[in-house]
């Protein structure tokens, strides 16, 4: 069964018109009504009369990944096999939807998320300081996520596979706003397959509530607090290599090199002494090698992208004749 969560928060205006876009191919739709104070959930259900729709409401507000982890946990146990998120701004296009399933269904993904920096033309549409924002957030989402094949984390236009769903920690979940992000940093420590799929950009009069200058700081705390749990849990818990030398070997250098070259410049100014050649070789040389030995991380890290699917290791075996 395809299922459908719509976390909704002051989209009554746009809600219906969401609602008949989605096609035959899913075959319930849960309306996640996240203590709207336009009272979405009962606009739903005295406007719309389609049976695959169900409101599911909080009693507080959650934020978008609280409401998205509701409709999650409704979807599961009504037995849904793939579940969609669609928002409920009018800002995705449900026709693509089949588009987005695709991989999960095909075996190829576990995880499957709508990138709309694909189409380079298309970008025109989308504001300059969310342009620059996604691209930001999407280089640190690749650092604490691992997922470098991937971009536009934010994206909330995705579809996940139940089996996975029930091996995430949803109660260590973001509710809010870094909930995309979050989630794919713990796709990652599970070693999900995730996948990109092509979607245009659509923007109207809407007035996103994600404020960038109020977020940025707290977006750049969470992603070093994962990207620091996801080296230990991934080359250390889990795993003993080269890349788990190779980046604690190159740090320490580094951080030598630049305390001893700071340091070496400070007392000479101090004392009015020129550095010599030899106290800047013992400053540059580690500061090098660190940067080589953390380049060689990222790059094994680079290749170290999950590729093999966890749905088909997690699916019940079938029974033989």
């Amino acid at each position: 069964m395809i299922a459908v969560v719509i976390p909704c928060y002051r989209v009554k205006k746009h809600i219906l018109g969401v609602l008949s876009a989605i096609g035959s191919e899913c075959e319930a739709i849960y309306v996640v009504d996240d203590a709207c104070p336009e009272h979405t959930g009962d606009h739903v259900e005295s406007e719309c009369h389609d049976p695959r729709v169900h409101v599911v409401r909080c009693e507080r507000n959650l934020g978008v990944g609280g409401a998205t982890i509701a409709g999650y946990r409704a979807a599961i146990s009504d037995g849904a096999d793939v579940i969609v998120k669609l928002d409920g701004d009018g800002q995705m296009d449900p026709a693509l939807i089949p588009r987005l399933i695709r991989p999960i269904l095909d075996g190829e993904a576990d995880y499957a998320k709508g990138n709309r920096f694909f189409d380079l033309e298309g970008l025109s549409a989308m504001p300059t300081l969310r342009l620059i924002g996604n691209s930001l957030l999407s280089f640190l989402s690749k650092l604490s996520s691992g997922y470098w094949n991937v971009f536009d984390p934010t994206n909330g236009f995705t579809a996940i596979h139940a089996l996975v769903v029930r091996q995430l920690p949803l109660d260590k979940l973001s509710e809010r706003y870094f909930f995309e992000s979050d989630l794919l940093f713990r796709l990652g420590t599970l070693r999900a397959v995730v996948c990109d799929v092509p979607m245009p950009a659509i923007y109207e009069n809407e007035r996103s509530s994600l404020v960038i200058r109020k977020v940025a700081f707290e977006f750049a705390l969470r992603h070093a607090a994962n990207t620091a749990k996801r080296i230990f849990y991934g080359y250390y818990l889990r795993n003993f290599n080269i890349a788990s030398i190779e980046i604690v070997v190159g740090l320490l250098f580094m951080s030598f090199g630049i305390w001893f070259g700071a340091t070496s410049w400070i007392e000479g100014s101090q004392q009015g002494v020129p550095t010599t050649s030899g106290t800047v070789m013992l400053a540059a040389l580690p500061l090098l090698v660190g940067i080589q030995l953390v380049l060689a991380f990222l790059s094994y890290d680079l290749q170290n992208v999950p590729r093999d699917v966890l749905h088909r290791r997690l699916e019940p075996p079938r029974n033989r004749p």
